[in-house]
């Protein structure tokens, strides 16, 4: 009895150091039926931090991107002057559900990127990816920033 409580403990402990660790502001993790994966991220919530974005970059690295805050949901565009990189752009609703993928965004275009009607956020990630994790509507997105509203996969 006392070994199990010794384990159960641990378990415990255990659980409790990675529930607390799954939510992290510089992180996100997408699942979805093919897969579970996680970007490094960095957060542009100020329109001028979303205006800069990924602009004059040279690179960025296999996981990581930026990710675009917009409180309360809006319509919303994107575009590729000055950015050097080509992105995939996965638009997400207030849930944290993806709503739309542009794959392979390219670099220097002006041609507006639309997301939608109701964007709450917008992951940008090195092109390719999304296809190589099978992101696309229907895919779920954990972050913090969800947990304020009715998050389908809350931290």
């Amino acid at each position: 009895m006392k070994r199990l409580r010794i384990l159960l403990t641990i378990f415990l402990t255990l659980w409790a150091g990675v529930a607390a660790a799954a939510c992290r502001s510089d992180r996100v993790t997408l699942r979805n039926d093919s897969a579970t994966v996680q970007f490094d991220v960095e957060i542009a919530v100020t329109p001028q931090e979303r205006s800069r974005g990924l602009m004059f970059r040279e690179s960025l690295p296999t996981r990581s991107g930026m990710l675009f805050v917009f409180d309360p949901p809006q319509p919303v565009a994107f575009w590729m002057k000055n950015t050097l990189i080509p992105l995939d752009m996965i638009f997400l609703d207030r849930t944290g559900l993806v709503t739309r993928v542009h794959e392979g965004a390219i670099p220097g275009d002006l041609t507006p990127i639309e997301g939608g009607d109701s964007v709450f956020a917008v992951l940008e990630i090195n092109a390719g990816l999304s296809a190589r994790y099978s992101i696309g509507p229907g895919t779920q997105m954990k972050h913090e920033i969800f947990s304020q509203g009715p998050a389908i996969w809350p931290c």
